[in-house]
Formats: structure tokens, C-alpha cells, sequence
């Protein structure tokens, strides 16, 4: 049964697929793989284009399927269907670019050169937070690149994905993108089918893991989740406040790349939480953003704030309907006064929540910005031109903003380091996740 996160009851969604649709759709992606690997780079780009065109036509459809199954408020479902056509028409033209090492003579009587050849049938695995963007994240360099895709989607939220699916088959051909919704059974059956290539998963780390296990040698892209940290120094401008805030509880704080925990020395702590304090409680859940995903994942949330130790807590407060009071609404809450092995410092809290921590002085920060497992992105807020970018430099992430956060483009590469995963999203850098290099070298004699 799946539910409306606004209301918390049951709500309407496209038909699912009956009884096992892994094998049928590994099958018909293997089926297709030939013909869509074997286009020429302009012809691959030229359906993708037509692909984004029809993702744009029915942005409304998408914007719809978005709501129903995240809660998202409208602007923001809008702008993200926006960037996933963007993202189909950037990979449209990098399918046209070429990464390969220039040919020439580089052995005595021999000409060689390199040819990127896609990997085969990759399965992508993707999370409730973002259902169409985070698909499109993988399936778009991975269609440019030559692979046919089998997308499987969060339990809670298979609308958009299942929609896109149905434009595909009419524009890129049947079986080239391909959605198996189900739950984690489906996932695990997906990633361990002899029929699939490679594996894209974003998630948990628990589940990259898991994904990492029975995917064996094969080729393995992970995003893994964030717990970002967000640097405030001295000199920190007077927008920092409202823009940590914002960041932090768009998608109500449901993303990887969010800014999780603030640092800060010293000499500014009471400053930072004030400012803190009153750009977080001007922020009201069911007005500014939209509620947690699901059952699950509030039940989660809840144990994590239940069990921190906080020594001041700020929250503001909800603005929800009566018709919404049973939905899976939090507010956003500022936790001040933790200890180092704090659970809401320690895990990725996944929700519209701010810790804050003081340090010594700004050389304790980026070992304490560094002290948790995660390493996905951070950010460090400044006007110092030399102490922002000696931080930015010394932090252990993929991803460092100045001054704002949760900032990306398509040209810009996003990916994780130590257990936030491995690979790259975004940017040209992304195809070589979805290619083999095959090097070919001719005797001239």
C-alpha cells in the first residue's frame, strides 16, 4: 500500500507490475542493448534530445507523480523535473564527446588508439528522496554512454520513474530504459541477475554495502549519503543563517548533500546558534517544506532526535492542514550543546534538523569536519579569501561551497569519498562509470 507522506493515508497510483519483473526486464534490456549500443554517437544524441522533449511535454504529468509520492510543495517537484531535462539534454550532447586518449604512434611500427565501448545492461537502484532526479542522475550518462538501463525505484515512490519508462519505449525503443518497481527483494534479485553489467545505487550505507556484496566484481557506482558538515567562521556573512536554513530543509532536509553539521569555533558559538535559532524556526514545515517520506524513515528520525543528547533544542513550528495532521510532518529543529558522540552527530539524520558544535579555534575545525565516517560534501561560510579556501582544501569531501550549499549543475561533478561511496555523478566525468576503454593496436607492417 502505498501512502500520500502529506496525509498519511493511502493514495492512487499508476498500476504495478504483478509478480516478478526482474528477469523480463533484464531480458528485454539485453535484447535492446545491441541495437541502441551500436548507434552512432549523433543518432544516440539525437533520440535523447527527443527523449528530454517529451520529459518536457509532460513536465505536469512528472510534477504530479512527483507530489504524490514525496509530498514535494509544487515550486520545488517543478525546478527538479526541470533539471532532469536539462540532464538528458547535457548527456545528449556528451554522448558526442570524445574521452579517449588521442590516437598516434606510440610503439615502434604500430598505430594505436582507444575506443570507449559501453558496459552492458546496468541496473540503477535509486532512492524515494529525489525519484526522478536521482534516476535520471544515473540513467542519463548511462544511455549516453551506450548501456541500455533497468531503473528500480523506492517502494514508496515508483510513479515517475514507471512514467518515464513508457516514454522511452516510444522514443528511444523498447527495453532501452526499463522500470522493475518492488521493494528491497526486488533490488537485491535486480542487482545479483547474471543478466546485468554493472550496478548504480544511491542510498544507505547499510544498503551500498549490501549492493556491493552481491554485485562482486562487477562495475559499482555508490552515493551513500552526506551527514555534510557546514563550517562557520568569524567572519562568517551576515546571509549565512538564512541560507543554511534554506538548504537544509529543502526537501526537508531528504538530501545526501544537505547541510547536517555546523562548526564552529569558540568565540562565535552564540552567535551561530542564535542566527541559527531564528532562520530555523522561520521555517515552517507544511508552508516552506514538505513532510518526511514515510513510515519508516519518521519512525527513524524520531529514534535519532529521541536520542540525542542535546543540551538546547529550537524548533519551530508546523503549518499544516487538519486534512494533513496525520501526515509524516517534522519541524525544523536546531540541537545545540551535543557531545562529539552524539547519534545526531555521529549518523546521517536525513531530515530538517541543524546540530551545532563548538571548537577550539578554526584549526579544530577541519579535523572535527572530518571526524565522522561520511565525506560526501561540505561547505564553509567566510568572507576571508584565504581562510575559506585553506578549509576547503584540507576538507575530506567530493564536493566544498563557499558561502552557499547544496549548489549543482550538470557540468559539475558530485561523488562521495570514504563511506559516503565511490564514483561520480554529473558532469562529462560521469560517462567513464558506464564505459570500458579498449585499447586497439595496429602493425603497419
Amino acid at each position: 500500500m502505498l501512502t500520500d507522506p502529506r496525509t498519511g493515508r493511502p493514495r492512487p497510483h499508476p498500476p504495478l507490475p504483478g509478480g516478478d519483473g526482474v528477469g523480463p526486464a533484464v531480458a528485454a534490456a539485453r535484447r535492446a542493448l545491441p541495437r541502441w549500443s551500436r548507434l552512432t554517437t549523433g543518432e544516440r544524441a539525437r533520440r535523447l534530445l527527443r527523449f528530454a522533449d517529451v520529459l518536457e511535454d509532460a513536465a505536469e504529468e512528472f510534477v504530479r507523480g512527483e507530489r504524490a509520492g514525496t509530498g514535494k510543495p509544487l515550486g520545488e517537484a517543478a525546478a527538479e523535473v526541470a533539471q532532469c531535462v536539462d540532464l538528458v539534454r547535457f548527456y545528449a550532447g556528451a554522448a558526442r564527446a570524445d574521452l579517449a586518449p588521442a590516437g598516434g604512434h606510440r610503439l615502434p611500427g604500430r598505430e594505436s588508439w582507444v575506443r570507449w565501448e559501453p558496459l552492458g545492461v546496468v541496473a540503477a537502484v535509486v532512492p524515494w528522496n529525489y525519484p526522478l532526479l536521482m534516476a535520471v542522475w544515473r540513467f542519463a550518462p548511462a544511455l549516453a554512454a551506450g548501456n541500455t538501463v533497468v531503473v528500480k525505484p523506492a517502494e514508496t515512490t515508483p510513479d515517475s520513474a514507471l512514467l518515464a519508462a513508457r516514454h522511452a519505449d516510444e522514443v528511444l525503443g523498447p527495453g532501452v530504459l526499463g522500470t522493475v518497481p518492488g521493494g528491497r527483494d526486488t533490488g537485491r534479485r535486480l542487482v545479483g541477475h547474471e543478466g546485468v553489467d554493472a550496478v548504480a545505487f544511491t542510498g544507505s550505507r547499510a544498503g551500498g554495502l549490501d549492493v556491493a556484496a552481491r554485485a562482486g566484481v562487477r562495475r559499482v557506482s555508490l552515493e551513500l549519503g552526506g551527514n555534510c558538515p557546514a563550517l562557520v567562521l568569524p567572519d562568517a556573512p551576515a546571509y549565512t543563517w538564512e541560507r543554511l536554513a534554506a538548504a537544509c530543509t529543502y526537501n526537508a532536509g531528504q538530501s545526501c548533500a544537505a547541510p547536517a553539521r555546523v562548526l564552529t569555533p569558540r568565540s562565535c558559538y552564540e552567535r551561530t546558534v542564535a542566527g541559527l535559532a531564528d532562520a530555523m524556526t522561520a521555517r515552517r514545515a507544511g508552508a516552506d517544506f514538505g513532510p518526511l517520506n514515510n513510515p519508516e524513515q519518521l519512525k527513524r528520525f524520531d529514534a535519532l532526535l529521541d536520542g540525542s543528547r542535546a543540551g538546547v533544542r529550537h524548533e519551530a513550528a508546523t503549518a499544516v492542514t487538519e486534512d494533513e495532521r496525520d501526515g509524516y510532518w517534522r519541524p525544523a529543529t536546531v540541537l545545540a550543546e551535543l557531545p562529539d558522540n552524539d547519534p545526531a552527530v555521529r549518523e546521517e539524520v536525513f531530515g530538517p534538523v541543524l546540530t551545532v558544535q563548538a571548537v577550539p579555534d578554526t584549526d579544530a575545525l577541519v579535523q572535527a569536519a572530518n571526524g565522522v565516517p561520511h565525506a560526501l560534501a561540505a561547505s564553509v561560510w567566510g568572507e576571508s579569501v584565504p581562510a575559506v579556501l585553506r578549509l576547503a582544501g584540507a576538507l575530506d569531501a567530493g564536493e566544498v561551497w563557499v558561502n552557499c550549499h547544496l549548489e549543482q549543475t550538470a557540468e559539475l561533478p558530485h561523488g562521495g569519498r570514504r563511506q559516503s561511496g565511490q564514483g561520480t555523478d554529473l558532469s562529462v566525468l560521469a560517462l567513464a562509470e558506464y564505459q570500458r576503454p579498449k585499447t586497439v593496436t595496429v602493425a603497419l607492417e
